[in-house]
């Protein structure tokens, strides 16, 4: 009996957070839409801003992008700190100052991270509304916008944009990656208008009040979520806006996509061990979206072994552990057998989806692993999606 309800308890997790949660949401949220906005008597000043490292290949582009929008440009500033660059990323920044365009440019001497970056920048900024982001992202003229207008609500605090990506290739792993992608953005647009408690505006872009937005510990690697858990304990609203889109191009390489997700991982634990307590309010709207939507997710590389063992435990019980145990099996191999058959040039959606689910699960395991060694250092690099041409 004990290892039967181990069994259950660790499927009907699983199940609950990927399958019960988000249609929960759809069939709720269904019934609600961001309200719409009153219009500003005067409009807040904005400021974007960001840190960059290497980001030749996409920084003109990403700058033009920001200035080529339908907000005032008399509101509208940029602050970029250079994390010790070592390619073209500088110069190309200093060439678009000349140019005029607002730009407040530092340079941070070596390796600092990207929270460290912001920490330092933020403080400075003179601007009622913050607008994090990455160098790959590529804005609208709607983005400003779209995202700003929600703050003439004063229960509003931070407002996470929709990132559609572009540049899938049928090699890689760019089809599942975006699925994925597209999936959370629902998810977290569906907690928003229901709750207000969208669990992690994507770091890459978003809007959030200058007076919310906190000092993040050191070397931290997922400085959005503990941003966004800090507008929603302050007792602020976080929402997603499916109009406020941005485009980035997504992932295509395993191996790079894999190391990211292992960061991600290592930065989702932190984050864990800083607001546990939400677990405590399982019936409010922010605990219910925490354990659903997060903790769950993180414990599923521990949930996946557990039912695995139960049911290789079980094996003799009937046939639906054995089957139970053998589809375990068959899912944990499904990476190396995509593996080989990319090789082959043969690409299967489906299996390539499973594999990334069960890749995704041991990049949390990893991620896991590298947190309780200790993360010392808040350095990134581009991925390969950034270095493409």
């Amino acid at each position: 009996m004990i290892w039967q309800l181990l069994f259950w308890i660790s499927v009907g997790a699983l199940v609950h957070s990927y399958v019960l949660y988000p249609a929960l949401l759809k069939l709720f949220g269904g019934q609600h839409t961001l309200p719409p906005r009153e219009p500003y008597n005067e409009l807040p000043t904005v400021c974007v801003f960001m840190a960059a490292y290497n980001e030749e290949k996409v920084i003109e582009q990403k700058i033009r992008s920001v200035f080529q929008t339908d907000y005032p440009a008399e509101k509208l500033s940029m602050w970029i700190g250079s994390d010790g660059s070592t390619d073209r990323t500088d110069a190309i920044i200093s060439n678009l100052q000349a140019e005029g365009f607002p730009i407040q440019f530092k340079q941070f001497g070596g390796r600092n991270g990207k929270s460290a970056i912001l920490n330092s920048m933020a403080p400075q900024i003179e601007a009622d509304i913050l607008i994090p982001t990455d160098a790959n992202i590529l804005f609208l003229p709607n983005t400003i916008p779209q995202l700003v207008k929600h703050f003439s609500d004063p229960a509003v605090g931070l407002v996470g944009a929709n990132i559609v990506n572009t540049g899938m290739r049928a090699d890689g792993i760019s089809h599942q990656e975006e699925t994925y992608i597209r999936r959370e953005n629902y998810i977290k647009y569906y907690e928003g208008v229901i709750w207000g408690t969208t669990m992690g505006a994507f770091g890459a872009c978003y809007a959030i009040r200058k007076s919310l937005f906190p000092e993040i510990p050191r070397y931290y690697l997922m400085e959005d979520f503990y941003i966004t858990m800090h507008v929603i304990t302050k007792g602020y609203k976080a929402i997603c806006d499916l109009d406020a889109r941005a485009s980035e191009d997504v992932s295509n390489a395993v191996e790079e996509e894999f190391k990211r997700k292992v960061r991600i991982s290592a930065g989702n634990y932190q984050n864990l061990s800083v607001y546990y307590r939400m677990l405590a309010k399982p019936l409010s709207g922010a605990g219910f979206s925490f354990w659903s939507h997060k903790f769950l997710r993180w414990m599923g590389p521990f949930l996946l072994i557990i039912s695995t063992c139960t049911a290789g435990i079980l094996w003799d019980q009937n046939l639906f552990f054995r089957i139970a145990f053998l589809l375990q099996i068959a899912g944990i191999c499904s990476p190396l057998a995509d593996r080989l058959l990319m090789r082959l040039n043969i690409h299967t959606f489906a299996l390539r989806l499973v594999a990334y689910f069960y890749l995704m699960n041991l990049a949390l395991l990893l991620g896991c692993w590298k947190y309780l060694r200790g993360v010392r250092s808040g350095t990134w690099k581009p991925t390969q999606r950034n270095l493409t041409s």
